[in-house]
């Protein structure tokens, strides 16, 4: 495999803690950014959040969505997983 290499200066403590991440996934952190690396080619988007406990914008629009359908009547309520999972059986159809 045709191989390049990337040098970048980053804080040790964050190196660190993802790599200990990256090995819990059972990944090495050279897979994981070669992956990111790929994705941002190919979507030509950059995911990245600096507080993990603040939605983004994306998933902002896509709650004030749902509790726009959830109003106006277009949501379905299932009892049971199974009676969700047959509904969207028939949309396949």
């Amino acid at each position: 495999m045709n191989t390049s290499v990337i040098n970048i200066k980053t804080n040790p403590e964050v190196k660190a803690n993802a790599q200990k991440v990256a090995n819990e996934l059972g990944f090495s952190l050279s897979a994981l950014i070669n992956g990111y690396l790929k994705q941002l080619a190919k979507t030509k988007t950059a995911h990245f959040s600096l507080n993990e406990n603040t939605p983004s914008e994306y998933m902002l629009n896509a709650l004030k969505e749902s509790e726009r359908d959830i109003k106006a009547g277009r949501s379905r309520k299932f009892s049971n997983p199974k009676a969700a999972v047959s509904f969207l059986e028939t949309l396949n159809r």
